[in-house]
């Protein structure tokens, strides 16, 4: 017998960077997520497989309730002892699942390609919490930190808006009728986001109560905007704030600044998805240009 947890993947509309020190973030959970399947076995092992959207074999091993609870410290990062550090933390939380069992075989699959950054870390924890009857977003604190906003994401079906402090999550209504104008672009690239934040502490610098204010005064703006215009606006006012923050071009200015359009960076600049408005059918610019994942609102959110 086999129980199965699933989670939702995420895209970060507003407040990227901005939300670690308390701002809105309005996100959008995906149509595309993770499940993790679970069976009882013996041997004090958890015998973990781990596949791709493609049903691609990407991780396999064996991992004993041993290295779970003492979780020694490794100079060298893999993928097992990252999966061993949450599983551990997991442990910590609620020794249950590991004190009351005999072993475990466990089977993760993804239902988006593992390089689109749509959620592969924060899907896996979440559905971890769920299995060992833990709170998801203190798995998340204790082990690889972050916002929350996509474990918020993980859990809910409908759009969000977020706020870091208690974990606030307050479903929203977001569809306009401008929705077939919204595009996502895939950079073909997966960004960093431990090194992305590392880089907005960095630039942040002393006016944050002002920066908060003005990201939550755009993200209530494109959560009410009626018009495709009014929502570009929004959007390209938010991501002009974010450049001045960073001190980095926008990715229209870098990559694409002939697109007739508009074009806003998604979670960590740099890298994964971009979202883009259009009044035409943008996919013959972005192809020519070699970027040839481009999905619409309809096929990327639930």
């Amino acid at each position: 017998m086999s129980t199965t947890f699933y989670s939702n993947g995420k895209l970060l509309i507003s407040g990227e960077y901005l939300v670690l020190d308390g701002a809105d973030a309005f996100a959008l959970p995906t149509k595309f997520g993770q499940n993790l399947i679970v069976e009882n076995t013996k041997d004090k092992i958890i015998d973990w497989k781990s596949y791709d959207y493609d049903d691609a074999l990407w991780f396999e091993n064996t991992i004993s309730f041993d290295e779970i609870i003492n979780n020694t410290d490794s100079e060298i990062e893999t993928v097992k002892t990252t999966l061993i550090n949450i599983l551990h933390e997991a442990y910590l939380l609620n020794p249950d699942f590991i004190n009351n069992s005999e072993g475990y075989k466990i089977t993760t699959n993804l239902t988006f390609p593992r390089k689109w950054g749509l959620g592969t870390s924060s899907t896996l924890i979440n559905n971890i919490a769920q299995w060992t009857r833990i709170n998801a977003f203190t798995l998340l604190k204790n082990s690889f930190g972050g916002s929350g906003y996509d474990i918020a994401c993980a859990q809910n079906d409908t759009p969000i808006l977020y706020k870091i402090e208690n974990n606030n999550v307050q479903p929203v209504d977001f569809n306009p009728d401008f929705t077939k104008n919204i595009f996502f672009v895939y950079l073909n690239k997966k960004q960093n986001s431990k090194t992305a934040i590392h880089a907005y502490n960095t630039h942040k610098g002393q006016n944050l109560v002002k920066s908060v204010a003005e990201n939550n005064k755009i993200t209530n703006t494109i959560l009410h905007s009626k018009t495709l215009k009014e929502f570009a606006q929004a959007i390209e006012r938010h991501e002009n704030h974010l450049s001045n923050i960073l001190e980095i071009q926008t990715i229209k200015e870098k990559a694409f600044p002939d697109f007739n359009g508009s074009i806003k960076s998604l979670g960590a600049w740099g890298g994964d998805f971009v979202m883009v408005l259009s009044k035409e059918n943008p996919f013959a610019y972005f192809q020519s240009k070699g970027y040839e994942t481009i999905l619409t609102y309809e096929e990327m959110i639930l």
